[in-house]
């Protein structure tokens, strides 16, 4: 993958690292932010492996990342970022809105989350925000999460307690589908992804539950109440 560095321009500006898979949007999002002279884009990145290295070197006020991405998921991704260097504020920009995503967005580190289709304004708000260490979340999807908290503070039941949560919402979901007995190519058509992904998915699953095959995951799911 082709890393793309920028010289440093402005220290007073927040400096961004942008990670995304998709070059057209990815570089679509450097050109808009360096247009308004308000961010300083110091990295882009194409992968999640590509992000936790450039986020080591270039030392950015806030990493942009994408939660679908090849090599190493965006939530692993922050998490590690996070975990090197705390000053680092992670903002989570993706297509995926639903609770599971979100969550496990915030419990690896995000300080914000943004679905993609959200404006220049909200955007430059969001990172700014970020880089001043506070927490934001797009109008969207604010309601929704205060209602989700709002729940889990009902229930009783701590977020972290849920089984397995070591594994990113991407990865729960395929568990979930392999736990109900759906193939990896029924999963792809199910979650609208290539096998590809679903077979990296998989073998994530598989690595994080120590299990040696499908059968045991199975099983383990089961065993939590996943499948049924």
């Amino acid at each position: 993958m082709t890393e793309v560095v920028t010289e440093v321009r402005e220290a007073t500006m927040p400096r961004v690292l942008l990670a995304d898979d998709h070059p057209v949007y990815r570089d679509g999002l450097r050109m808009m932010l360096e247009s308004t002279g308000l961010v300083e884009v110091v990295g882009t990145a194409a992968d999640g492996e590509q992000a936790v290295r450039l986020a080591g070197r270039l030392r950015p006020d806030v990493v942009v990342m994408d939660l679908q991405m090849p090599r190493l998921e965006g939530t692993e991704a922050i998490r590690r970022i996070v975990a090197a260097r705390p000053q680092t504020g992670a903002l989570a920009l993706t297509m995926h809105d639903d609770d599971d995503s979100v969550l496990a967005a915030m419990l690896a580190g995000a300080r914000g989350y943004l679905v993609k289709g959200a404006d220049q304004e909200e955007i430059l708000r969001a990172i700014t925000a970020v880089a001043r260490g506070e927490v934001i979340f797009g109008p969207a999807l604010a309601d929704r999460i205060s209602a989700y908290f709002a729940r889990l503070a009902g229930s009783g039941r701590p977020a972290d307690e849920r089984p397995f949560p070591q594994l990113t919402a991407r990865e729960r979901q395929v568990l979930e589908l392999i736990a109900a007995g759906l193939s990896n190519g029924q999963i792809a058509a199910r979650l609208s992804l290539s096998p590809k992904t679903v077979r990296n998915n998989v073998s994530n699953v598989f690595g994080k539950l120590q299990v040696a095959d499908r059968t045991q995951a199975i099983l383990r799911a089961r065993e939590a109440g996943l499948g049924r």
